[in-house]
């Protein structure tokens, strides 16, 4: 089995392809992520550890409870996917690329073509830069069983 943990923006059912295209494949992978709901994930510091009058305490109580998942799922995954969108900055996922590359870990990253200069680095640190999610379960295959 190969633990894959799927990284990056939230805003579009990436994850959910990926693991459609897997299951279909029949591949033997176990997938985890952060919390994609955004409201949950933004406000969960201050549901649990109480309110803050300040935004910034918000989202440090917040991040750092999310980083506890984040940081734990990171180190039990074979291999980290992580995708940039069109959209937003995805800072997270950026540092989720360099927590996985200091910890020696397989990334394969997604982006567009509009996105190369600005991830240079994330990509020349990762073991693969795919285009789209077809790309990304086409290298699953192929690391599970060595077909194309």
């Amino acid at each position: 089995m190969l633990n894959v943990y799927l990284s990056g923006e939230i805003h579009s059912d990436w994850r959910e392809e990926i693991i459609k295209l897997c299951n279909k494949e029949d591949l033997n992978i176990k997938f985890s992520s952060p919390n994609t709901n955004h409201e949950s994930s933004d406000n969960c510091g201050v549901e649990i550890l109480g309110a803050e009058e300040k935004k910034f305490w918000k989202d440090n109580k917040g991040a750092s409870i999310n980083s506890i998942k984040t940081k734990k799922s990171i180190k039990d995954s074979d291999v980290v996917v992580v995708k940039f969108g069109e959209k937003y900055k995805q800072w997270n996922a950026a540092f989720d690329a360099g927590y996985a590359s200091a910890l020696n870990k397989s990334i394969i990253v997604i982006h567009g073509d509009e996105h190369q200069h600005a991830l240079k680095e994330v990509d020349a640190s990762a073991s693969a830069v795919a285009k789209d999610q077809h790309q990304v379960v086409k290298i699953l295959k192929y690391l599970l069983d060595g077909s194309l």
